[in-house]
């Protein structure tokens, strides 16, 4: 799988591109910030977006995704229970951010889905948590988690519909059902793997 990254918005939020190897299109996770630079991502490694898919409708994560919509005319995929944010992005925006422009979501996803995107086979896996209907998208040995696990922390649960309970479970889930050498390309921070976090991350502890 070949996958870019690009930290994008004041709240440095990663948006991803990824494909299987030799694939003439790709997918893009969590557009949110910064349209133009994922669409030269996108052209220069001479591809066309087949689908933007969604982990969670925070403002941080979708701020862009009216704009690629429209660019690339590729389907957006959106967790069931989030559909509301993506369409009334600014009633969820903390103050001095946005304005944003709403989308109404092609398709939605609750979690137990297969999707065959960009030549990867890609699982779909409900994880919420840090927010209500967050999903995680699992391909190639690599798993796109949103703000579900960070290198050395988690998503926060102080935000509309975040449970701490709820959120580790969804972590255990991750941590059971795939080996440590997954990578985890998360919505904040640096890339890591479940075997790394599994014994460094302090939040882990009592999961581990």
């Amino acid at each position: 799988m070949e996958v870019r990254g690009l930290t994008v918005g004041m709240l440095q939020e990663n948006c991803y591109v990824a494909r299987a190897e030799g694939s003439d299109t790709v997918v893009v996770v969590d557009p949110g910030e910064e349209g133009p630079r994922i669409l030269q991502t996108v052209a220069d490694m001479g591809a066309r977006v087949e689908a933007i898919l969604l982990t969670h409708c925070h403002f941080d994560h979708v701020g862009a995704v009216a704009e690629l919509a429209r660019a690339t005319q590729a389907p957006v995929t959106c967790p069931e229970l989030e559909t509301a944010m993506l369409e009334d992005i600014n009633s969820f925006t903390f103050p001095g951010f946005g304005p944003y422009e709403g989308y109404t979501a092609d398709k939605t996803v609750k979690g137990g889905e297969t999707l065959q995107l960009a030549g990867l086979q890609l699982d779909v896996l409900f994880t919420p948590g840090h927010s209500p209907g967050h999903v995680t998208y699992a391909a190639s040995g690599g798993l796109f988690s949103g703000d579900v696990l960070f290198q050395q922390s988690v998503g926060r649960t102080d935000l509309p519909g975040g449970d701490w309970p709820t959120l580790a479970r969804s972590i255990a889930t991750l941590l059971e059902r795939f080996p440590d050498e997954t990578t985890v390309f998360p919505g904040h921070m640096g890339a890591t793997t479940l075997g790394q976090e599994r014994a460094t991350n302090p939040f882990l502890a009592e999961l581990v």
